[in-house]
């Protein structure tokens, strides 16, 4: 009997330190960019030990390659296929209008760390009511780095961009092609250096971390730039609001308190880091770049008028006040300017 019970005993111990093991949840992320995207090098590693720290182990997340095309990522989270996912809005044409708020030309530098933690608060404050993202819940949002113009030859102002055939990719991008007499060709950022190399492009409208991680520099050897880009392009980051039923309360709080301004900014100091691999490639490369002049900034500015208008009509028919959203973005960019960066609480590279 005595021996049955130290049996009995063990037992129960092993069981008791098994449980925590057993108990464990997994957030599952689909990803869409490549093994070496900084979405998969930075962005997720840090978020999972974020998260397993927040949640002491009770939480971890594991990431699935091509579980679908980039298009399909808002679909494949809220049909439960994953727990979550990063989305691209304007791979999703006439879904999303608030969203085009951050991609607007500028005409001023800032980081997209901060670009991002601005665009976080303002969607949570204004565009979150015009209720594009149904069906998913929005954990982050984000913004690329300033989108430029590649080409294959020398441009010299924007009289010469009319009638080339530049890659586009979307949202404001496509709407300021057409301004500027550009026919655009809609091509995902990796098919550009096949296109160009062949010669069904000329060009392509992408951001500067394209010139090493598509090979932009090898095909588009001349940049045309102008300060905080013709456009920028924006993310969210999304969870399946049923993921929250499987974690406790305070482990959502936890997950929460990783998510939101700090994941947004995380995904913006990805986007820095990779245009300056992106740079720094093309200079390797022997890339020219040539900023806009003075008259192409004026006629881009009347231009940037015009779309800005149209989409603030647009997006009034979905409650929201384009000239409060636009200009609580702007305050809280300098905000963010302000506040203490993401750097130190990066894990990974």
């Amino acid at each position: 009997m005595h021996h049955a019970t130290r049996l009995l005993l063990g037992a129960a111990a092993a069981l008791c330190l098994s449980a925590p093991a057993l108990a464990q949840t997994t957030l599952t992320v689909s990803t869409w960019g490549g093994p070496n995207h900084g979405v998969n090098t930075i962005v997720w590693p840090t978020w999972k030990a974020w998260i397993e720290e927040a949640t002491e182990g009770r939480v971890t997340l594991d990431v699935v390659h091509d579980m679908g095309p980039p298009a399909s990522q808002m679909d494949i989270v809220a049909d439960g296929i994953a727990d979550a996912s990063w989305i691209f809005h304007a791979h999703m044409a006439g879904r999303f209008l608030a969203t085009q708020l951050p991609e607007f030309p500028t005409f001023e530098e800032f980081s997209s760390e901060d670009a991002s933690a601005a665009y976080w608060h303002t969607h949570r404050e204004h565009l979150a009511q015009a209720d594009e993202h149904r069906g998913v819940d929005v954990v982050a949002m984000g913004v690329h780095g300033p989108g430029q113009v590649f080409t294959r030859d020398a441009v010299a102002d924007l009289d010469d961009l009319a009638g080339l055939r530049l890659r586009v990719g979307g949202g404001v991008m496509s709407g300021l092609a057409e301004a500027l007499g550009v026919t655009g060709v809609a091509l995902p950022p990796t098919g550009v250096y096949e296109a160009a190399s062949q010669g069904v492009v000329d060009g392509a409208m992408l951001t500067l971390e394209s010139l090493r991680s598509f090979r932009v520099a090898e095909v588009a050897p001349h940049t045309l730039t102008v300060d905080g880009g013709f456009y920028r392009g924006s993310f969210a980051i999304v969870v399946n609001p049923m993921f929250w039923e499987r974690v406790s309360a305070e482990d959502r709080q936890a997950i929460e308190s990783v998510s939101g301004e700090h994941l947004s900014r995380l995904f913006g100091y990805m986007m820095d880091v990779s245009d300056e691999r992106g740079v720094a490639f093309g200079e390797e490369q022997g890339q020219v770049t040539q900023a806009l002049d003075e008259a192409g900034i004026a006629r881009l500015q009347e231009i940037t008028a015009e779309l800005i208008a149209t989409w603030s009509a647009d997006v009034a028919e979905r409650g929201i006040e384009a000239e409060v959203a636009l200009e609580h973005f702007h305050e809280q960019l300098a905000r963010a300017a302000e506040a203490e960066g993401i750097a130190a609480r990066v894990v990974a590279h």
